[in-house]
């Protein structure tokens, strides 16, 4: 238990052993260390004082968070890192979903290493401004399941933000699990002394997914992070119709396949149809969606993100959703959410920028 850290046999919720609750604490009952913890003597966490001179170099720091799982939260990071570095600005993507860890698949890094230098870990680049840290990196096996209690995530977490070298930064994007639990608690612990923005959350739009995302607001309010703004995403299937399969339903439920007969009909007999953008809603809205409950709870919304395939083709290649003119129905509304963010939080950034 040297610096004050969580030993990897505690119990799960463990407070810490600088904690005045340490060995006192129903969370305590059973550990092997409860005696120890109680009386030993407390004092300041030395590692916070690390973390937070490692976080003295970077300007914002943004949580991104999901009630669910699911719901495309690490998307929406990866393709957030992607528009802010391409504004030019110096970005840091942290993951820290122990146990799912998707961020190096959606940026194109799968496979690569962690490198340590006399600084400490060095993240693993995509392009010279955007750098990117993840669990994924460490497990020797991508199909390995990582079976982690909260203290031991919680170290990891701890040693992502006291030993990364992340350089002079404008921006860290943190991409947490779903839900309220140990790494969430654990994150706004570490760096509530060195300054959070607040934090962007991620939902759909059907009320079984917004029940989870009430409680992440409850979160945010009462740990004291900033709500920057609720996202909804796959807000109705959206794409142009030519990119649509048109198929005939048979009885015994198999199909035929009409779609080169379609698409060929309607050249003839009316091609401004192939420029249509079809919608359909996927998950029921009928309860007012994201925009309903923000104005219930009091935060920001900032917009909707159709379900795109093109995005989800992105996302399978590491890719960024801007880059190419192909994401024609996602790709502009996540603009509008990243200029909303920058008008309304990052102004003075935005200034440098232009």
């Amino acid at each position: 238990m040297e610096n004050g850290e969580i030993p990897e046999d505690a119990n799960e919720h463990c407070p810490g052993p600088q904690s005045e609750s340490a060995g006192k604490s129903d969370a305590c009952q059973g550990c092997p260390n409860q005696e120890v913890c109680a009386t030993a003597p407390k004092g300041p966490d030395p590692d916070l004082v690390a973390i937070a001179e490692r976080m003295a170099t970077v300007k914002h720091k943004i949580l991104v968070l999901s009630g669910k799982g699911g719901v495309g939260k690490s998307t929406f990071s990866a393709q957030l890192s992607f528009a802010l570095a391409a504004k030019d600005f110096q970005v840091g993507l942290m993951d820290i979903d122990i146990c799912g860890p998707s961020i190096p698949k959606m940026l194109g890094l799968e496979g690569q290493d962690i490198h340590q230098s006399n600084l400490g870990w060095s993240p693993v680049y995509v392009e010279s401004n955007l750098g990117v840290m993840s669990i994924g990196f460490m497990l020797p096996n991508p199909d390995e399941a990582v079976i982690w209690r909260g203290p031991r995530k919680n170290g990891l977490i701890k040693q992502f933000l006291k030993d990364v070298y992340w350089g002079e930064l404008d921006f860290l994007v943190v991409d947490a699990p779903p839900g309220t639990s140990d790494e969430h608690i654990s994150i706004v612990q570490f760096l509530q002394g060195t300054g959070i923005d607040g934090a962007i959350i991620v939902t759909t739009p059907q009320q079984v997914s917004l029940i989870d995302v009430r409680k992440e607001v409850s979160f945010c309010k009462k740990v004291g992070v900033p709500v920057l703004g609720v996202v909804e995403n796959m807000s109705g299937l959206c794409q142009p119709l030519k990119d649509f399969r048109f198929l005939k339903m048979m009885e015994n439920g198999e199909h035929t396949d009409l779609t080169e007969k379609v698409i060929e009909y309607m050249r003839e007999k009316a091609p401004e149809m192939l420029d249509l953008i079809a919608s359909s809603e996927v998950f029921d809205s009928s309860g007012g969606g994201a925009e309903k409950m923000c104005t219930e709870m009091g935060v920001p919304f900032l917009g909707k993100v159709p379900l795109d395939p093109q995005l989800c083709k992105a996302g399978e290649e590491g890719k960024s959703c801007f880059a190419e003119q192909k994401c024609l129905t996602s790709a502009p509304a996540l603009k509008n959410i990243v200029e909303k963010l920058m008008t309304n939080y990052w102004r003075e950034e935005t200034s440098v920028e232009q």
